[in-house]
């Protein structure tokens, strides 16, 4: 995988008006391969950078996100225009990044293996100390912290795209918010006695 494949080239970005996407939608629709490719480079970075948050395997990651983009792309006659496609994107590529990390970890219970992919070094918008803290959290806490912090989604909106209740969604997220936390401190804890 090239550059254009890690972490740090992917980055973030702001999805676009909402006037552009929804034409972009318009003409997906209507056939337009160049339609097809503005939409996907437009929505490709955040959809990878929420993937990899939440399994931390760039491989993993790139395969989620372009499936998740996919599918996406064959349900556009049930997509609701009138509504931001990023949030109806982003459900799916979590969901879908969830479902591998819930699978990973049953075959490493099952194969007692270990991810034969390096971890990429950390993006450098977000920082290698939070990658490592965000690594420890179980999965349904990471996808809601990377939601709410990382990618700016509401409560609410995560509870809709992970169809979840909100109290779940905000349980989640305190818990995975305190064990960030307290990671933070006792690193700060061991840095102090250094």
């Amino acid at each position: 995988m090239g550059a254009e494949g890690t972490v740090e080239a992917v980055g973030w970005c702001e999805p676009p008006p909402p006037h552009l996407e929804r034409k972009l939608i318009r003409e997906v629709q209507q056939g337009s391969r160049d339609a097809l490719a503005s939409l996907y480079s437009t929505h490709w970075r955040r959809a990878y950078g929420a993937a990899y948050l939440v399994v931390h395997d760039a491989a993993a990651a790139e395969d989620i996100a372009q499936d998740a983009f996919l599918a996406a792309v064959d349900a556009l006659e049930r997509f609701d225009r009138r509504r931001p496609f990023a949030p109806w994107l982003h459900r799916i590529v979590v969901n879908r990044a969830l479902d591998w990390a819930r699978r990973e970890a049953l075959r490493r219970r099952v194969d007692g293996a270990e991810s034969v992919f390096e971890p990429l070094p950390p993006p450098a918008e977000i920082g290698g100390e939070m990658i490592a803290a965000l690594k420890q959290l179980p999965a349904e806490q990471r996808a809601v912290v990377v939601l709410r912090h990382l990618l700016e989604y509401t409560p609410g909106e995560i509870a809709r795209m992970l169809d979840l209740p909100r109290g779940t969604v905000n349980s989640r997220l305190r818990r995975g918010l305190d064990r960030l936390r307290e990671s933070a401190e006792a690193d700060l804890s061991l840095e102090d006695r250094q």
